[in-house]
């Protein structure tokens, strides 16, 4: 009853570590669970925030297209022919804008892009200001929106590399993270049962070490006792056999005396037969007490000497327990310290690889940019390109002082 005892109360010690052990766990999933949620939905909305970037430029890259078709459509016929007053100038269209230059300000407007609209501009004031032949001037042009087109493509296929090298770096560290963590997780839970087990084992070598002290102490009253019993019995079977022997002597020499033929005088040959009689009792008593002193004896050297086998025995198997049980303590709390040593390596890692997953995040699953942040960020480049607009309408200025006859009569025409 003891033994199971002490078994529910380890099986109970066990159970109780084994539910914390779940309990922390449980938190940690569900931790882990939360923040892959928020990083999932993060993600997707990276993603529909760059397919809608992906679609608009397509819809530039098509507007930019149709223009060039427009203009490749529309002035086959003024290809090597300069302005005339027997040709329709291109300039006599209402201030030189295009259908294509109304396409393109309108699709900016539609999608607030400054980059076309500074591209509307740029080709509204080449066929307004610019000299030379017809075909030079769609020629430039036409430059126009392939330098247009080539960007938006370059810029293209530097957001697809981008979201590529986002998508393999997130999804490579996020693996490296779900492989951390249960990789930690399983090194707690073998720290868990290592130490469950190291504790078990050293509370089952104290209660063996008990009950060998137990055993030693039953052992050496065990002794005491039987030391006890051997020093009564020496003691009272040497009385018993002196008084044998000493009415063994009695004996004989009355019998030997009432058995002479030749006595001097009358002997009292009746009182002599009762006091024959009762030594020989006394004989009778004394060899049976004795023999029953003798018989309890050996009766208490064996139960003395099996109790010490059983002791001996008990005894060297507790020991034995003790020892590899001690032994097998030490290896588990060695391999805690093993296991320990690894799982803060891991955590190390999953730290380094928690740090670059918030880098990569940062980086790649940032909020979309803003119409405003865009506007402040390109508002450099659209006063540059304007600076050189006003240098290039300077000159154009000249250019014009020079054919201002000629643009009069075209207006004219």
């Amino acid at each position: 009853m003891d033994e199971a005892k002490q078994s529910k109360s380890a099986s109970a010690e066990a159970k109780a570590t084994a539910e914390g052990d779940l309990d922390v766990t449980s938190k940690d999933l569900a931790e882990d669970i939360k923040t892959l949620q928020e990083l999932h939905h993060n993600c997707m909305t990276k993603a529909t925030d760059f397919e809608a970037e992906v679609k608009s430029r397509g819809e530039e890259l098509k507007a930019l297209a149709t223009a060039k078709k427009i203009i490749k459509e529309t002035t086959g016929g003024a290809a090597d022919q300069s302005y005339g007053l027997d040709q329709e100038s291109f300039l006599q269209l209402p201030e030189g804008e295009t259908r294509a230059v109304r396409f393109v300000r309108q699709l900016a407007k539609h999608q607030k892009s400054s980059a076309l609209a500074q591209l509307a501009s740029r080709m509204e004031s080449t066929m307004r200001f610019s000299t030379g032949t017809q075909a030079d001037i769609f020629g430039k042009v036409k430059g126009l929106i392939r330098d247009m087109i080539e960007k938006l493509e370059a810029e293209a296929e530097a957001d697809a590399t981008k979201k590529a090298y986002c998508d393999k770096e997130l999804a490579e560290t996020k693996q490296k993270k779900e492989d951390k963590t249960a990789e930690i997780a399983k090194l707690s839970a073998k720290i868990g049962s290592s130490k469950s087990k190291s504790a078990k084992l050293k509370d089952e070598v104290a209660t063996l070490q008990k009950e060998l002290a137990a055993l030693a102490g039953e052992q050496a009253e065990l002794d005491k006792i039987r030391g006890e019993e051997k020093a009564a019995f020496d003691t009272n079977s040497a009385e018993m056999e002196k008084g044998l022997d000493g009415v063994k002597m009695a004996l004989k020499v009355l019998n030997d005396y009432y058995a002479k033929a030749d006595k001097a005088h009358n002997a009292a040959d009746g009182a002599s037969t009762g006091i024959i009689g009762l030594l020989e009792v006394c004989e009778s008593d004394f060899s049976k007490g004795l023999a029953e002193m003798r018989a309890a004896e050996e009766s208490a050297i064996s139960t003395y000497e099996l109790e010490t086998k059983e002791n001996e025995i008990e005894k060297v198997t507790k020991e034995q327990d003790v020892k590899y049980k001690t032994k097998e303590a030490a290896g588990l709390d060695k391999s805690v310290a093993e296991l320990s040593s690894d799982k803060d390596g891991v955590e190390t890692e999953l730290s380094a690889v928690q740090e670059y997953l918030k880098k990569i995040e940062d980086e790649c699953v940032a909020k979309p940019e803003t119409y405003a942040d865009r506007a402040g960020r390109r508002q450099a480049e659209i006063s540059g390109l304007k600076e050189a607009l006003t240098i290039l309408n300077d000159e154009t200025a000249l250019m014009q002082t020079s054919h201002s006859v000629l643009r009069g009569a075209q207006r004219h025409f």
